[in-house]
């Protein structure tokens, strides 16, 4: 038996007269919608985007209807003019960029908008405390783009919010916590309940996420954190589980209240709600999805057309969101949203396969995670560069708290402060599920690097055997092969051409670097901040070496004790397996107490190293020549370790802080590349040093506008009258150097 599309009826049936060259399409939307992917792609200047437009068509073709291939056009047009639309939309804040400015604006836990102008900006750092009317102070500044490998593009990000700015150094003059509906549902949500359980439930009712990201456990585990090990991150997303649970509990309430002759009245009225929830808790990417699906089935079954396909649904709301905000496409949540559905589309299918004598609600709750984690694997590796390996277990415990938590949240919401008399369960289940979470969040994971095209397409593949294999139309050996010819078409190229680089990570103002040959990787400093509470390890530099494929470090290098260098090392040495740290003056020092803790934690093996320590890997070799046996100077700069990586083709040095004269006594020699010292200050690359090394290219590390006036024009003019040609991480971002 194989599967065909009816036209007529725009369904999926069983057809005995199959005929191959015929297109199974599930229902007129699906092609409509990648139109408008399409459309929306080539206006965002993406060129593929017209191999999906052409798949579209193609698609519409067997269908034999006209109208349909008209319609894919039109839609394709669509798609397209709405995004040139909205990249040619006017900047009403683009003249005050760069200045001082006093805001008043909605904040609403994520954005503060304004009403004149009529505009949206974010806010660096975030307010604490509830949404309301919020007076702030700060520097209007554009974001910054991604500047590392794996980072996280902000900039775009923030556009697909429609913002283009953000006030910087906020200050907060004055907080009027939030009135109305909105107002009453966030008090009802915290009545009786402490500071934690209230942002979890903000969390998981409302999206709100800022709040619960600064929650800790005891142990200083970030409970957003432990939601991403865990494989629970999707709870704070609002998606079609909050819809679900919230039409489930309406449905169950209305059989009860309403007379069976009023059956017909409870759609209008869950209609309602549903529009009413979208309005309280925001238009995402997800929800919306969520609502839209929602809305269509419940008016086919109102208007008595029973139940809707699945993909054509999909298809719908994906045709609705991208028309009502094209940058969606390029949302994570779009995507994950999206293609949870798509898996769980087959969780039926999947559910057979397993002994007819387990109840179905068992079978569907063992394999709906499973099939929806599949469908979103790529994503989720590429994205957040680790698949926790515990998340069925822990989906199977969450979801039996989430169908009363939510449910009850809701109602404690419409409460208001009245609240109290139902908190009082929410509080324990709240608590339950936080212990879920630290339980799970433990767990190890499966860390992961950026996937290439070559990896999504591979994985496209591999997804269309198994459908297709499920369905019973391809023989269940072309599975195995198509997973053995994916995963060595992948994975062939690096084992034949191994990474040999040098990455200068734009860090801001800080110091790190990676050094990659086939036979050892090397990071000498980790970047880190002294002001705020932003973990440059954590946020930064180790989300870059997980892109990179990175999994561990042979060795470590802590170059002196300054927090611009090494308080980033911590988070990465906790987090990826590091065979040697290497420091150089052992002191007492805050910054380089917390990393030796850290490595005795974690077992690492610490070396003080001192000029003449070498190291051999292949044709590469690495060379301690500073500092020395003795003291130079309490400075920590005066005491940097300083590394010289020498191959047959290529000569380098990482030289830390170390200031001038000191330079010119360590013999290094001509250089291929220099990295600057203390980013490029006016103690670092004295003539008498670049007129040894004679480089041809210089790297610096430096933080935009940063507040020491680095890199030293002085500095600068020696480098350009000495014909180094300059690479600066303020202004190109990360570095990547190939080794020949």
């Amino acid at each position: 038996m194989a599967l065909s599309w009816n036209p007529a009826t725009g369904e999926v049936q069983a057809d005995a007269t199959y005929s191959p060259r015929r297109w199974p399409v599930p229902a007129y939307p699906v092609p409509a919608a990648l139109a408008v992917i399409g459309g929306v792609l080539l206006g965002f200047g993406a060129l593929w985007g017209a191999a999906v437009l052409v798949v579209a068509l193609a698609l519409s073709w067997p269908a034999g209807k006209g109208w349909l291939l008209g319609a894919c056009l039109v839609l394709a047009v669509c798609g397209f003019a709405r995004e040139r639309a909205w990249q040619a939309a006017p900047d009403a804040l683009l003249s005050w960029v760069g200045a001082q400015a006093t805001l008043i604006g909605d904040w609403d836990g994520q954005l503060l908008h304004l009403s004149s102008p009529a505009a949206a900006v974010a806010l660096a750092p975030k307010p604490k405390g509830p949404a309301g009317r919020l007076t702030v102070r700060g520097r209007l500044v554009r974001p910054e783009g991604r500047r590392i490998p794996g980072g996280f593009d902000y900039a775009f990000w923030l556009r697909m919010q429609g913002v283009r700015e953000v006030l910087v150094a906020a200050e907060i003059k004055h907080l009027k916590p939030e009135g109305g509906v909105r107002g009453w549902f966030r008090r009802g949500l915290s009545a009786g309940l402490s500071p934690r359980e209230s942002a979890l439930l903000r969390a998981v009712e409302l999206g709100e996420r800022n709040d619960i990201s600064q929650e800790s456990f005891n142990d200083g585990l970030n409970v957003r954190d432990a939601f991403t090990r865990a494989g629970l991150a999707h709870l704070m997303a609002l998606s079609g589980q909050n819809v679900a649970l919230l039409v489930g509990a309406l449905t169950w309430l209305l059989a009860r209240l309403l007379p069976l002759k009023w059956t017909n009245a409870r759609y209008p009225l869950m209609l309602t709600v549903l529009a009413g929830f979208l309005w309280l808790v925001g238009p995402t990417p997800s929800i919306t999805r969520a609502v839209l699906m929602g809305v269509l089935v419940l008016l086919s079954l109102w208007l008595g057309r029973g139940k809707l396909d699945v993909y054509g649904v999909l298809g719908l709301a994906a045709i609705a969101s991208l028309l009502y905000q094209p940058a969606w496409l390029f949302d994570v949540g779009f995507q994950l949203s999206f293609l949870a559905v798509l898996g769980l589309s087959v969780s039926n299918r999947v559910a057979a396969l397993l002994p007819a004598k387990w109840p179905l609600w068992l079978r569907l709750a063992l394999v709906a995670t499973p099939c929806a984690e599949l469908a979103t694997l790529p994503v989720v590796l590429h994205t957040f560069g680790q698949l926790p390996l515990l998340s069925l277990p822990a989906n199977l415990a969450a979801a039996a708290l989430m169908a009363v938590l939510v449910p009850l949240g809701y109602l404690a919401g419409l409460l208001g402060p009245l609240a109290v008399a139902v908190n009082w369960a929410l509080g324990p289940l709240s608590e339950a599920l936080l212990k879920v979470v630290d339980i799970f969040g433990r767990a190890p994971v499966l860390t992961w690097g950026m996937i290439s095209p070559a990896g999504f397409a591979v994985y496209a593949v591999f997804a269309a055997a198994a459908v297709l294999t499920l369905y019973r139309l391809l023989p269940l050996w072309v599975l195995p092969l198509t997973a053995l010819l994916g995963g060595v078409s992948t994975a062939l190229p690096s084992l034949l051409n191994p990474p040999s680089e040098i990455v200068y990570l734009d860090v801001g103002q800080g110091d790190s670097s990676l050094i990659r040959t086939p036979k050892l990787t090397m990071l000498i400093d980790g970047g880190g901040t002294p002001r705020g509470d932003y973990d440059v390890g954590k946020g930064t530099v180790l989300p870059a070496l997980r892109a990179m494929n990175v999994r561990s470090l042979d060795v470590m290098v802590a170059t002196h004790a300054d927090a611009d260098h090494i308080e980033g090392l911590i988070s990465v040495l906790l987090g990826l397996p590091v065979g040697e740290l290497w420091i150089g003056q052992r002191k007492d020092d805050p910054n380089l107490n917390m990393l030796l803790r850290a490595a005795e934690a974690r077992h690492v093996p610490v070396r003080e190293v001192r000029r003449g320590d070498s190291v051999q890997a292949g044709k590469a070799t690495f060379t301690v020549l500073w500092p020395t046996g003795k003291v130079w100077s309490d400075a920590d700069n005066e005491n940097s370790v300083v590394i010289k990586f020498d191959t047959p083709k290529f000569h380098t040095v990482f030289l830390g802080d170390l200031p001038d004269p000191l330079e010119s006594e360590l013999g290094v020699g001509k250089l291929d590349v220099l990295k600057t010292a203390h980013h490029g200050s006016r103690f670092s690359s004295g003539q008498a040093f670049l007129d040894e090394t004679r480089p041809h290219d210089a790297v610096i590390s430096v933080g935009r506008s940063n507040s020491y006036g680095h890199p030293n024009p002085q500095v600068l003019d020696r480098l350009q009258a000495s014909g180094v040609k300059v690479w600066r991480t303020d202004q190109v971002g990360t570095v990547r150097w190939p080794l020949p």
